[in-house]
């Protein structure tokens, strides 16, 4: 139900908009949302369906929660971003592996060097086992600072922690992921 109210095609002035309950304003800001919620939970859950979902959860969650956001501690953006962090989280700790990843058939390739992009395959496979092994917060501290290029702060703010406590947990799960890849180093070198 749009409730007439006035508003600017910004984040900031859609979410105005969609505390005074402004269903067409949610529906813009949901499309400028989206791209980014859904590469970063696909980046953090490691699979395209699952991401769906999470952001799902969130868009309901930024439309449910829509009067606690306050334009004076985070832009939109930021604020939405923690929702989803949190929506992978919590749909990852819920998750139960059905297949082991060995068993996963992979769609044939089109592209003129199978044979390159097989090895890239079976590289980036290998890098999202490794990556699935980490806990859920090094996952995602890692996925928003190499696949987003979030800062500290910024991945400070989606784990509502501080950024020395970031930097801890990237220093962790790089070391996991060095130990888990160093036979994928060895092949390269």
């Amino acid at each position: 139900m749009n409730r007439g109210v006035e508003r600017s095609d910004e984040p900031g002035g859609l979410m105005v908009a969609v505390q005074n309950g402004d269903e067409d304003a949610f529906r813009l800001l949901t499309r400028r949302l989206y791209g980014p919620a859904i590469g970063i939970a696909t980046k953090v859950l490691g699979d395209r369906s699952e991401a769906e979902d999470a952001v799902q959860a969130a868009l309901v969650k930024l439309w449910r929660q829509a009067a606690s956001f306050d334009a004076g501690k985070a832009k939109v953006e930021t604020w939405f971003r923690r929702i989803v962090v949190n929506a992978c989280i919590d749909r990852k700790r819920s998750l139960k592996p059905v297949q082991p990843l060995e068993l996963v058939a992979e769609r044939a390739s089109d592209d003129p060097d199978p044979e390159a992009l097989a090895g890239q395959s079976a590289r980036s496979r290998r890098i999202a086992e490794a990556m699935a092994h980490l806990p859920a917060r090094q996952r995602t501290a890692i996925a928003l600072f190499y696949g987003e290029g979030a800062t500290m702060n910024e991945i400070a703010e989606a784990l509502e922690t501080t950024p020395k406590a970031v930097e801890g947990l990237l220093a962790r799960a790089r070391v996991e992921l060095a130990e888990r890849l160093r036979p994928l180093a060895e092949e390269v070198m």
